[in-house]
């Protein structure tokens, strides 16, 4: 029955998304944060599609965390299931991503719409600083960025070291960071389980934010140990929630 189900969702998800981001490129003369309303019911659908397909539910705890304010959103990464929720879940956002997402027919096109901060990951040092201007631009247009510290998904769920971008985009915008946990989402979306699903739910936890206003660059391993330890609080054992600080290394400046 997973299989079939498997099966439903992903037809479903592929007729659906074609015919949604078709329509949805007519939303590109419209307002930023207009396109963006629009388009990101594409993501509240498939949520909804998941659970009536896949038995795929979650709960999110320390939603009063979330700040009034436009914050950068750092959050562990386990599966594409927390690229839908969290557009569910936190106010208008755009996305730090690979460049080469946007060339996909259909998805990437809607995507480029939706004003994401796309890096050429070769690029080095460019890449931070197109990170940090683009990302100070859509701070100040209200926009909440999202960010994978860890860069790419952990197939067991096991923190992995975090890249230090978003933390200078934080310290130079001097915008809070909001550190997210996420348990079981690679259990149920594996990062090598191809197009099988299994039912479950995911457990989000959002906690305090952590402010940079006053911090400096120089404060940068200090506020990457903050988050981590923020994040590693309400993960399991199996999931990296006690590994010792030896296990996560920080890359070198």
């Amino acid at each position: 029955m997973i299989w079939i189900r498997s099966l439903i969702f992903s037809i479903g998800q592929w007729l659906f998304t074609i015919v949604f981001c078709t329509l949805g490129l007519l939303t590109f003369p419209l307002q930023p944060h207009t396109r963006y309303g629009i388009l990101t019911n594409w993501a509240h659908a498939m949520l909804w599609w998941l659970r009536v397909c896949c038995g795929l539910s979650f709960k999110v705890t320390g939603a009063e965390n979330i700040p009034q304010t436009p914050s950068i959103v750092l959050c562990k990464h386990q599966s594409a299931w927390e690229t839908l929720a969290l557009q569910l879940i936190f106010p208008p956002q755009v996305w730090v991503l690979k460049r080469e997402l946007l060339w996909l027919p259909f998805f990437g096109w809607c995507l480029a719409l939706t004003s994401p901060i796309a890096i050429n990951r070769a690029a080095g040092r460019e890449a931070l600083k197109q990170l940090v201007t683009q990302g100070k631009d859509r701070l100040a247009q209200k926009f909440w960025v999202v960010i994978f510290p860890e860069g790419t998904r952990s197939p067991d769920g096991v923190l992995q070291e975090f890249k230090k971008g978003g933390f200078i985009l934080a310290l130079h915008s001097q915008h809070p960071i909001v550190p997210i946990s996420l348990s079981g989402s690679h259990r149920i979306l594996p990062k090598r389980g191809g197009w099988k699903i299994q039912p479950g739910r995911v457990q989000l936890t959002i906690s305090a934010p952590i402010p940079t206003e006053g911090l400096s660059t120089r404060e940068r391993d200090e506020l990457i140990r903050r988050v981590r330890d923020a994040i590693r609080e309400h993960l399991t054992a199996r999931e990296g929630g006690l590994l010792p600080d030896s296990a996560v290394q920080n890359p070198p400046s």
